[in-house]
């Protein structure tokens, strides 16, 4: 079977739920105001490629390959990423919707997670080392067996979990957060 190949290629305000995206590479192509909710983007490879203002909301990603793939202003509710290709996958996401979206096992190191909300989200096993969650809101997301080691949480919010579970080994939090470490222990903190 033969794929595609789109070299520096512009879509713009495209339906892909309606109209599916070609299988192929999408190489250094930029995706602004598209539609790919509920659309299968399995197997596809976009390397360097931008998505701006984009619904990608349920999209199957099963051996989708993500390589220095930045998201901006994008809906990417419930998106399992850890059915990607691992192979090179490399993200940044910045002013997105990522609720409920799967992490599992994923590894993520030094990934900038920027003005994000993340509710209910799952990095359960995933390798967080050195990553950067800059204002984002990570109320009931899961970290379970996470390497957040270096990471950098100083200005989140609404985070919690077990620092017995997780490596945290020079992970940075901001004093308002410390208590979302705690809440294992059953104890009240007051200003």
């Amino acid at each position: 079977m033969t794929h595609d190949y789109f070299e520096s290629q512009d879509f713009r305000k495209t339906d892909f739920s309606k109209d599916p995206l070609v299988k192929g590479e999408y190489d250094k192509c930029t995706f602004t105001d598209c539609d790919f909710s509920n659309a299968d983007l399995s197997g596809i490879k976009f390397l360097e490629c931008r998505f701006d203002g984009c619904n990608l909301g349920m999209a199957k990603l099963v051996k989708t390959a993500f390589r220095d793939v930045a998201f901006r202003n994008c809906k990417m509710i419930g998106l399992l990423f850890q059915n990607c290709n691992d192979f090179g996958f490399s993200v940044s996401f910045e002013n997105c919707n990522l609720n409920y979206a799967s992490f599992f096992g994923v590894k993520l190191k030094k990934t900038i997670f920027r003005n994000l909300t993340l509710h209910e989200a799952d990095f359960s096993e995933s390798d967080l080392s050195g990553a950067v969650f800059d204002n984002c809101d990570l109320m009931r997301t899961v970290f379970d067996g996470t390497n957040l080691e270096k990471a950098d949480f100083r200005t989140s919010f609404n985070y919690s979990f077990d620092p017995d579970k997780n490596r945290i080994r020079k992970a940075k939090f901001s004093l308002s957060g410390v208590a979302g470490l705690l809440g294992k222990y059953n104890i009240e903190i007051e200003n």
